[in-house]
């Protein structure tokens, strides 16, 4: 329902050799999309087309307005179309189910967002704690240090589309044995995450008891508060936490990993959960 790389005409120049040759190259498409809810419109996004149901289903659940997939009667692409004529499937139309409330009775206003975007229209840090449902200090989830180090390098090898682009981000989830339950990419790591919580969310997953979200990125306080609205008990990511997303981390009791590189990593919350190959937690 739309392409999730395109091809282009580039130049490219080698400044050693002097040199300019023109050749085609593949890049990540990037389109924007419009969810309504009850005929409203809501938000739009900027996104790479494809899982747009998990996306629109994810960010929902992120902002509170949907606990699971009852919550919702129908999604739709629209039948807009593009200066072609041709559908853009641009536009996701969501049904809630009957008895729950729509979208303009519990946030104030629609509200825009980019790729880049996290917990917009959310209006505080607070707001965003009042909303998580899950108890994700109490999961008993125990990870070896070895295996949850390996989890960014099975995530790199399950990218198609970044294997063809080099520009996508990606979220995958993992139970705690290290086996990949679902991978997802996409122009803006928020929606990677979203299109993993929404697929969660259709098929009963949630809350995500005992498994391990890794993102190809940073960690920052938007995707601790996704993986803890979703029930994840850790989050790994390949490059560096934020202050917020620490402090968010250590108060919902979720284990965190940034740096995530063999044979290194660091632990910045929930080091309880980490083993280093016997019974005994990671010492501190």
């Amino acid at each position: 329902m739309g392409r999730v790389t395109t091809r282009v005409r580039t130049t490219r120049l080698d400044t050693a050799a002097g040199a300019a040759v023109q050749r085609p190259d593949t890049l990540a498409v990037e389109e924007p999309l419009q969810v309504r809810v009850g005929g409203q419109p809501l938000t739009v996004t900027m996104r790479t087309p494809g899982d747009d149901f998990d996306l629109v289903l994810g960010f929902l659940h992120a902002e509170g307005l949907v606990t699971c997939a009852r919550d919702v009667h129908a999604l739709r692409h629209c039948t807009d179309t593009g200066a072609d004529g041709l559908p853009t499937y641009n536009v996701v139309e969501v049904t809630p189910a009957p008895g729950v409330a729509r979208a303009g009775s519990v946030v104030p206003r629609a509200f825009p967002t980019t790729s880049a975007c996290g917990v917009c229209g959310v209006q505080s840090v607070d707001d965003v704690r009042q909303r998580l449902r899950h108890d994700v200090a109490a999961d008993p989830l125990e990870l070896d240090v070895a295996l949850t180090a390996a989890l960014p390098a099975r995530l790199r090898a399950a990218q198609a589309a970044f294997e063809r682009t080099g520009g996508l981000h990606a979220a995958g989830l993992f139970d705690a044995a290290g086996e990949l339950l679902c991978v997802r990419e996409d122009v803006g790591r928020h929606n990677a995450v979203d299109k993993v919580v929404g697929w969660a969310l259709r098929e009963g997953r949630l809350p995500l008891r005992s498994c391990v979200l890794v993102v190809s990125g940073r960690a920052s306080f938007e995707l601790v508060q996704k993986a803890a609205m979703a029930g994840v008990p850790a989050l790994v990511a390949v490059s560096a936490p934020s202050s917020l997303a620490v402090s968010l981390a250590r108060e919902t009791g979720m284990t965190l990993l940034g740096f995530v590189r063999p044979p290194t990593a660091n632990a910045y919350a929930g080091e309880h959960r980490l083993r280093t190959g016997g019974p005994a937690p990671l010492s501190r």
